[in-house]
């Protein structure tokens, strides 16, 4: 009886056991507030989107705990690329990368964490730029502002992020095909890059039309190209940077979520089931009209690969506007 009662236990613990595995796999769900961390200061474009699908994914009833965007600026995306690696193994927070999350610790030897060393959960949008100045500045294209600063050698300026953003390699490839000069002066929010500019402090943006869509429906700012394959369905009447004669590399900017590393495969699941919803919904879509995003829904197998790709695309972006690229 005894020997029978034992095996009648060890049974009925292995059962619990193994149901306890199964309940969380199916079942996992935040018991508190998620954590959403950005490289960006408030307005920036990362800021931007994670407060916007913070809200939309309540309005959805899609998460259950409040989703707190937490800004961690600083060394481009370093600060919060370190910050998300330290979290190993945390099921309650969550990253938001951009393109630069790839290209800062290519050319950065201090960098000591890439994306590789994360958690990849899902690419949401694939996102154009424009370059833009105030509504009252003398340049009305793109060659009127190169004209301007091949006559004034590092007398105009640009605002933007840090030297590895799109921003900033853009206006390395720009000059390298026109031999105009203009200064880069780098704010650690995207609310300080537009000041600046609207201010006059500086004379020109590439900025994503989500960040500056607002300024030019109120007639501040005036877009003077487009950096893109092809005209935007919002502005038909701003040619793209090749129709006006400077045929450059276009910079693919990818927005998506990351975890720390170490989570477990059922917190994955849960977020690519969040998600999975989240881009069906109206209001996303909606969402993505309004800002001129592209859907770039991807996860799994096919995000690594990306990843994959676009650093090499980067390295080799990199190296053609002259910057110096460490691995």
């Amino acid at each position: 009886m005894k020997h029978r009662d034992i095996l009648f236990r060890i049974t009925i613990m292995t059962i619990m056991v193994l149901s306890s595995g199964l309940a969380w796999s199916q079942e996992f769900k935040p018991s508190k507030q998620i954590e959403a961390v950005v490289h960006t200061g408030p307005g920036g474009g990362s800021d931007l989107l994670a407060r916007a699908i913070a809200e939309l994914l309540q309005k959805e009833k899609l998460i259950s705990q409040r989703m707190q965007v937490v800004n961690k600026p600083g060394g481009g995306p370093a600060v919060a690329m370190s910050y998300l690696a330290e979290k190993k193994g945390e099921t309650h927070t969550i990253g938001f990368f951009t393109g630069v999350w790839v290209t800062n610790p290519l050319t950065t030897a201090e960098a000591n964490v890439t994306v590789k060393d994360l958690t990849p959960i899902v690419r949401l949008v694939l996102e154009p730029a424009v370059i833009a100045v105030k509504a009252d500045s003398p340049y009305k294209n793109m060659q009127d502002f190169i004209e301007a600063a091949k006559k004034n050698p590092k007398k105009l300026a640009q605002s933007g992020g840090t030297i590895t953003s799109r921003d900033n390699l853009m206006r390395l490839l720009l000059q390298k095909a026109t031999g105009a000069q203009w200064n880069f002066i780098s704010f650690p929010s995207g609310g300080e890059r537009l000041s600046n500019l609207l201010g006059g402090h500086v004379q020109m943006m590439v900025i994503e039309p989500q960040e500056a869509g607002e300024q030019i429906r109120a007639g501040n700012l005036r877009v003077i190209a487009a950096l893109t394959e092809k005209r935007l369905a919002a502005l038909p009447n701003v040619p793209t940077i090749k129709e006006q004669g400077i045929d450059i590399p276009l910079i693919p900017q990818a927005r998506g979520v990351l975890a720390p590393p170490g989570v477990p495969r059922e917190v994955i699941q849960y977020w690519e089931g969040v998600f999975d919803r989240f881009e069906k919904t109206a209001t996303w879509k909606q969402y993505l009209e309004q800002n001129q995003f592209e859907d770039g829904y991807l996860k799994g197998p096919g995000l690594s690969k990306f990843f994959d790709e676009l650093t090499v695309q980067m390295r080799d972006v990199l190296k053609e506007a002259g910057a110096k690229v460490v691995r």
